[in-house]
């Protein structure tokens, strides 16, 4: 349970129709497994110790006794074993019949969840044996335990080493095919695991549906989702059964068996990460429910050892297709963006600063697209190369060769005489290339490109993207201002394949070898004198690796985890490339720039929204400029490489 991740399993054992003797050594057989691989949620199937296809057998009160036996061999079975643990049987109260999920943690019954939606179609036959499960929870005796009975129960870790933590609901198969399932009015409960105990047969078609049911379900109910069903050893009579076994988390599938198997699957949920999620989604109403009663169980409090993976590039699409898809998407909402900003003030020049860099030439792609969305003349996108005392040869002539490819209009205007001029005006030696030397270039050119719009009534397009924000990493009123930002929500490591996406394949020959070389140029403000001709002022040696910069931003922003966990799950991310010593040193740097830097976001230009982390002060991070950090440097302080 530390910073949240916890271990769970759904298992389908082989069975044996109604030969319940078997199929209790099976449970604890796989319950004992589960447990010796960490396991604190582990979940059988539906009637797993009488197996499902017992058909009229239910009805013969040797079976039931039997399955009372047998649960209370599986209960002795797990003691010690600080889990919740679910196991199907039918079980016998008042005259009458349940398929019932016995719940048990650590030598202990806990509680009884029967099923509610009791099926009687051509594949299933339950109405003609069970009673559908009471939304009363009442009192029921089994053997020297007095426990709760009813489908509306939570099931909460008693340490909670998560504040409002662990909180598990359960229902049975059919429960989550019904248009109001139980689960629903669960996580508005405040339930954020779900565990279904199910014995789904498997027709033609059914296996992607009841992914997809699953799967949904988790992301609606924002939560995670346990599937354990029946598989072999069932009756094949009429039917085969699907043994398949999913585990969920907030609309992505974990862990996935496919069918026909029989084991256990594993996955590493992460409670924190879905009690951020509805935090931060304020339509998500968690009240207070009075029909539901909650009963406490232990876990073990030990740091679970990661197995669940990391994109070190979470904005990164993964997968070729899935990359192509989401990059056009993303140009898409820039263009379009950019179009009704066109559009609505009735002006057909943009102007932009082309300095042959990355988020340059994103920038000017996307004014590239929404011009020929508006049916617009291209030379109405002036392209302005101002070359100053960092530029290089190399970046120069890439700006040059993508404004003519285009069919743009390119203006060259030479800036290093100006700002001589400046450093004279206001005293500064220009043999002293300190933060003025450099600022001072990046507000001429913004003065440049400022003016150069009200001579042709356009706007300036700024280029600067997310990443750079997030740090500060641009001049106050240099790079930072221009009139509408279309990068400003795009991570800088995501620029970099939206250009690999357009080189690849929307541009010409000609026009991709120049986007491959901008690839290939080392990221920069070239604000110092190149070296040999060479860029000699490297960003990501001042500031630290993006693709950090950009993982500890996600987490921050998306899901508000802590320090420690951004370090710790930094760490397994990029296993192999970085270190922890220098993992641990660019992360203090992220948070002292990320708040130090708040009062320029203060003040952005609009800009199109393209991801979920964004940080308009508009309508994304409403963050005091003045915000103290020492709280989480005082908790970066106590991490130890």
């Amino acid at each position: 349970m530390k910073d949240g991740f916890i271990q769970v399993a759904a298992v389908t054992p082989q069975v044996r129709v109604a030969d319940v003797s078997f199929n209790t050594q099976e449970v604890i057989r796989h319950l004992h497994e589960a447990a010796d691989e960490g396991a604190k949620i582990i979940v059988f199937p539906e009637l797993v110790l009488t197996a499902y296809t017992c058909n009229d057998l239910f009805l013969q009160s040797s079976l039931l006794r039997e399955a009372r036996a047998g649960l209370l061999e599986v209960i002795r079975a797990c003691e010690g074993i600080r889990a919740l643990v679910f196991v199907g049987l039918p079980l016998e109260e008042d005259g009458k019949l349940y398929n019932v999920a016995a719940v048990l943690s650590d030598g202990e019954l806990l509680g009884f969840v029967p099923k509610r939606a009791i099926p009687n179609y051509s594949e299933y036959y339950e109405h003609r044996y069970f009673t559908p499960g009471m939304g009363q929870t009442v009192l029921v005796r089994f053997d020297r335990w007095t426990v709760p009975m009813g489908a509306f129960q939570l099931f909460v870790c008693a340490q909670d080493a998560i504040p409002g933590g662990l909180r598990v609901a359960c229902e049975i198969c059919e429960d989550l095919w019904t248009p109001d399932p139980p689960s629903t009015r669960a996580a508005l409960a405040g339930a954020n695991v779900i565990v279904n105990l199910s014995a789904s047969v498997e027709v033609t078609g059914k296996t992607a549906y009841r992914r997809d049911l699953v799967r949904m379900t988790s992301a609606r109910l924002i939560s995670a989702y346990i599937y354990a069903s029946a598989g072999e050893g069932e009756s094949s009579q009429d039917l085969v059964f699907c043994g398949q076994r999913m585990i969920a988390e907030n609309g992505s599938l974990l862990a996935d068996s496919g069918r026909f198997t029989t084991g256990i699957t594993y996955a590493q949920i992460d409670v924190d990460r879905l009690r951020a999620e509805r935090r931060r989604t304020t339509t998500f109403p968690v009240r207070k429910d009075a029909q539901f009663t909650s009963t406490l169980f232990d876990v073990d409090i030990s740091k679970t050892q990661l197995t669940r993976l990391f994109d070190p590039m979470p904005f990164v699409p993964s997968g070729m297709q899935n990359r192509i898809r989401r990059c056009e998407e993303i140009f898409q909402i820039q263009a379009l963006g950019l179009k009704k900003r066109l559009d609505h003030i009735k002006a057909k020049d943009a102007v932009i600063g082309i300095s042959g860099g990355l988020d340059s030439t994103l920038a000017l792609l996307v004014c590239v697209r929404a011009f020929d969305m508006l049916s617009l003349d291209r030379k109405g996108i002036h392209a302005v190369t101002m070359p100053a005392f960092g530029t290089t040869d190399r970046t120069y002539q890439n700006a040059v060769a993508m404004s003519k490819a285009f069919g743009c209009s390119l203006q060259e205007i030479p800036i290093g005489q100006s700002v001589m001029q400046h450093f004279q005006d206001i005293g500064h030696d220009p043999s002293v290339m300190d933060v003025t030397y450099e600022n001072a270039q990046a507000r001429e050119r913004t003065q440049v490109l400022m003016d150069l719009a009200n001579q042709t009534g356009g706007i300036v397009v700024g280029t600067g993207d997310l990443s750079e924000l997030a740090l500060g990493w641009a001049t106050y009123n240099g790079d930072h201002m221009s009139m509408y930002a279309v990068n400003s929500s795009v991570p800088k490591t995501l620029v970099r394949h939206l250009v690999h996406y357009y080189a690849q394949s929307l541009a010409s020959e000609e026009l991709k070898q120049v986007l491959e070389d901008v690839l290939d140029t080392p990221v920069s403000p070239e604000l110092l004198p190149p070296k040999d001709g060479q860029i000699a002022q490297k960003t990501e040696d001042l500031v630290g690796p993006y693709e950090l910069h950009d993982f500890f931003l996600y987490y921050v922003l998306r899901f508000g985890f802590s320090p420690a966990k951004i370090y710790r799950i930094a760490v397994a991310a990029f296993e192999g490339r970085y270190d922890q010593t220098t993992i641990l040193r660019w992360l203090r740097k992220f948070y002292w720039r990320f708040f130090s830097q708040q009062y320029k976001r203060s003040c952005v230009p609009d800009g199109p929204k393209a991801g979920s982390v964004a940080i308009s002060p508009r309508g994304d991070l409403r963050m005091p400029s003045d915000a103290c950090v020492t709280l989480w440097q005082k908790e970066l302080e106590g991490l130890e490489a």
